[in-house]
């Protein structure tokens, strides 16, 4: 995030952070020893914050001057809050899996399998000539909820990183965790398995290394959520689920985004 405006003026400060609410300009201010601080959330939308900046220094309104929004329904009010958390890469991916899952399990089971499995009819082997199967179980979700859980943090995890970086940096993560995360499954229990929680974990572990240190990061996870997805990794490697879990792609996704958050970490000090 990066820091906008500083003032000891709570009524300044309010005005200031509902003029960029609406234009748009995703915004959030924070209090440091008596001072409100006004921090942009996502870097693409800097020129046009610091273009209502100065024009709220040169003239600024009062509240009441504020032309008043008109009510949005609750079904759009969802939509613009989805929306405003992901980018084009996230939304394709969150579609691509979601016809994938019907292909799968209404329209044609045994040709969506055949086409998406790290290996083509599920034989042992991998095949050299396909080298997209390292990619394509991703798509495959074998359950409802396995389908939900994942999407969820998908989008949650990769709307994150597609904003604050940008859509080929998530792509390069997606396509790098996901390689290492299936390939570890598959060296493992062999090419009967799919889903996107590899590379959930990975992005997890991407944000983890890329959020380190800084406070005000986009991608600073809640702790809560720190301790449940490194609680859900360790019960898999349990008996205590009772359920299959691609355990090895899981811990393999996990690694392989620690390690390309560090890469990042590296090349972009600053991000």
């Amino acid at each position: 995030m990066k820091k906008l405006y500083a003032t000891s003026n709570s009524s300044e400060m309010n005005t200031l952070q509902l003029v960029m609410q609406r234009h748009g300009i995703p915004v959030t201010v924070t209090e440091r020893g008596g001072t409100l601080e006004l921090w942009l959330i996502q870097h693409g939308y800097e020129a046009l914050a610091q273009d209502v900046l100065r024009q709220f220094r040169d003239n600024p309104p009062t509240p009441e001057s504020l032309p008043q929004q008109r009510p949005v329904s609750a079904t759009r009010s969802l939509w613009h809050t989805l929306a405003s958390q992901a980018g084009i890469v996230t939304f394709l991916v969150f579609i691509v899996v979601l016809l994938v899952y019907a292909l799968q399990w209404f329209i044609a089971p045994e040709a969506t399998l055949h086409a998406l499995l790290v290996t083509p009819g599920g034989v042992p082997e991998l095949h050299a000539g396909q080298p997209w199967r390292l990619v394509t179980p991703m798509l495959l979700h074998f359950s409802a909820m396995h389908l939900v859980f994942n999407l969820f943090w998908w989008w949650y995890l990769g709307g994150r990183v597609e904003l604050t970086f940008s859509p080929w940096m998530l792509i390069t993560v997606t396509l790098v965790t996901a390689i290492v995360s299936n390939y570890a499954q598959w060296a493992y229990s062999g090419p009967l398995f799919g889903g996107l929680s590899g590379v959930v974990y990975g992005l997890f572990g991407f944000a983890i290394v890329s959020a380190w240190g800084r406070r005000y990061s986009p991608l600073a996870l809640p702790p809560a959520l720190l301790v449940f997805m490194i609680g859900w990794l360790a019960l898999g490697f349990t008996d205590l689920l009772m359920v299959n879990m691609a355990n090895e792609a899981h811990l393999a996704g996990l690694l392989s985004g620690l390690l390309l958050g560090a890469v990042v970490r590296i090349l972009k000090p600053h991000k």
